[in-house]
């Protein structure tokens, strides 16, 4: 009865029932790929958008010619992240109880969540996917960073024109709205995904950013409190008659 339990479960998490492969693997479309690389963008000029890093351009000139530039401003910062944009999109795995675009996020899906609870609980699972292969990247994820390969290099010169020129602009307008999704089916930009009580990916995301908060708030706390314990210890060693360690004064006939 468990076994068959577990079998019932596992298809109606998955929606097995009655679907064809057409409706298993259902590959991204431009718009959700152009969706994910302009976020991925977005979010790897913002990481590397705090340094104050300084770079010397008359390296590597004969003529010495040159001046320093910031980093944040430079030919180096856009290459490093346009070359590895793409594999960031690999962190991301498919979320099918969720629809639209929202179905590719980070994190483990809560589908996969439940299954891995089930199995560690002793239930035996029987998919059409073998349990070690659970967790590697799907097929729908392995297109995303394929497409995303060709769409970054077809579109090399308008990432560029955005980091040069319009950085006040919103890169998912400027990049996919404005240039490649331009009279085409753009409607996934607008899809936002709130959450929803109990929604495990989301949860992780907002645990790892809190993690990061507080370890940077318990560093100053503790900064702080070892700065004012040092008055209190001071005072607690001369009540106790405990002093400092100094030089003692002596002559040569103490030491006789």
């Amino acid at each position: 009865m468990a076994a068959a339990a577990a079998v019932l479960v596992a298809a109606a998490l998955l929606g097995a029932g009655g679907g064809d492969d057409a409706d298993w693997v259902r590959l991204p479309s431009k718009c959700e790929v152009c969706k994910y690389v302009a976020l991925e963008l977005k979010s790897a000029f913002e990481e590397t958008g705090k340094t104050k890093e300084v770079i010397d351009t008359k390296y590597g000139f004969l003529d010495g010619k040159g001046s320093p530039v910031k980093y944040t401003q430079s030919d180096i910062r856009l290459i490093e992240v346009t070359e590895n944009i793409c594999k960031r999109l690999l962190d991301y795995n498919l979320h099918k109880e969720r629809s639209g675009s929202n179905r590719f996020a980070k994190g483990m899906s809560e589908t996969f969540e439940t299954l891995h609870n089930l199995v560690h609980k002793g239930v035996k699972v029987v998919m059409d996917i073998p349990y070690e292969l659970w967790n590697e990247t799907s097929a729908e994820v392995a297109d995303l960073k394929k497409q995303c390969d060709v769409l970054v290099e077809e579109y090399e010169d308008v990432i560029e024109d955005w980091y040069r020129h319009h950085q006040q602009e919103d890169l998912s307008q400027f990049l996919c709205a404005d240039h490649v999704l331009k009279g085409k089916d753009a409607s996934c930009l607008a899809e936002k995904w709130t959450g929803k009580k109990g929604d495990l990916a989301s949860v992780g995301e907002k645990q790892s950013k809190k993690k990061s908060g507080k370890k940077k708030k318990k560093a100053r706390q503790e900064q702080s409190e070892g700065a004012n314990s040092l008055p209190a210890m001071g005072e607690t060693l001369e009540e106790s008659g405990i002093q400092e360690k100094a030089s003692l004064a002596h002559s040569p006939a103490d030491e006789l």
